[in-house]
């Protein structure tokens, strides 16, 4: 059902009055902010009609309302209201030589952070999946070392425990063939091609090679991270810090990170600014909770996402525009011509 104007601004006073204070919004107070020349039965008969279409919902300690996550959701597609923020006053905070991409990640969090006044969250650019040149070390009997190395030079070691006994011979055959072969695509390109291949190849050999494609993709994996500023500022926030069932949740969704990330490799592939709102979206654990988050990128390539974790009662008017902002001169301060 299509709201008319005048239900979409009592929603939009409704919602904005309720961020403000956190306090239940009743009708007297709607006539007054709303600026309608409305009577308090029609506001509440409207009110009705939107507690009955799932934007509202009357606690049980008031006659007044409050927003829901659906009405959340309409409030920040159709009606917010963006503010504008200092941008050189962003930019500042995050001037800092190109050489030191980690700082500058880091410095993004924190402003997110600072001028939100939540928790800040970059996900650190994510590397690719390819090497550049493989190892085989025996460390012992089926015990061998694996050494990758990426396109850009950075190492990652794995261990490789073996049912076979390989010789020195054998490994430096089988990193050859790798090298010669595969250097520079992806280890799920590798994989790709390795399953016709190995058919050619002896088992042994053929398992060696698989088990290093496997175990190379994991380490390369596994360096995506995240920086995280500021969740020391949700403890101050009551709707997520009211009872220790939420701060469970909320520490253990930053101690764990699978999530979150999953949430901001979701938000990278939609592009733009996104607004997961908690108790509408599943990769939120808390209903109390929203993260906006946007992609940045790097010489015009996606390469991970940002963003600011707080409160479903947040002024998204003013953290749109502050994650937006951060993005942009994030992708400007990592990219170069």
């Amino acid at each position: 059902m299509q709201l008319d104007n005048r239900a979409q601004t009592l929603l939009k006073a409704l919602v904005e009055r309720y961020i403000a204070d956190g306090q239940p919004v009743g009708s007297r107070a709607l006539s007054k902010i709303s600026g309608l020349d409305l009577s308090p039965a029609t506001i509440r008969n409207i009110m009705a009609d939107l507690e009955e279409m799932g934007y509202v919902a009357s606690p049980h300690t008031s006659a007044g309302r409050i927003p829901t996550p659906r009405g959340y959701r309409l409030f920040v597609d159709t009606l917010l209201t963006v503010q504008q923020i200092d941008e050189n006053a962003v930019e500042a905070g995050m001037r800092l030589p190109a050489h030191q991409p980690q700082k500058v990640i880091a410095n993004a969090a924190q402003m997110l952070s600072s001028l939100s006044q939540f928790a800040g969250v970059v996900q650190s650019p994510r590397r690719e999946s390819a090497f550049q040149q493989i190892e085989f070390l025996r460390l012992s009997e089926k015990r061998i070392l694996l050494v990758i190395v990426d396109p850009r030079g950075d190492v990652q070691n794995r261990l490789l425990l073996t049912d076979v006994d390989y010789s020195p011979s054998q490994l430096i055959q089988s990193a050859n063939y790798l090298n010669q072969h595969f250097a520079g695509l992806s280890f799920d390109q590798v994989r790709a091609r390795l399953t016709g291949e190995l058919r050619q190849l002896r088992d042994d050999m053929g398992r060696l090679m698989q088990a290093a494609v496997e175990a190379g993709s994991e380490a390369l994996a596994e360096t995506d991270d995240m920086i995280i500023a500021g969740e020391r500022n949700l403890l101050s926030v009551a709707d997520l810090s009211s009872n220790m069932s939420s701060l469970r949740q909320m520490f253990e969704m930053f101690e764990q990170k699978t999530g979150l990330m999953q949430l901001l490799d979701v938000s990278s592939k939609a592009g733009g600014v996104q607004i997961f709102i908690g108790g509408e979206s599943k990769l939120v654990p808390m209903d109390e909770m929203s993260v906006v988050t946007a992609p940045y990128e790097v010489n015009g390539k996606i390469v991970g996402t940002l963003g600011v974790i707080g409160p479903t009662r947040m002024a998204y008017e003013r953290v749109i525009p502050i994650v937006d902002i951060t993005a942009k001169l994030l992708s400007n301060a990592l990219s170069h011509s």
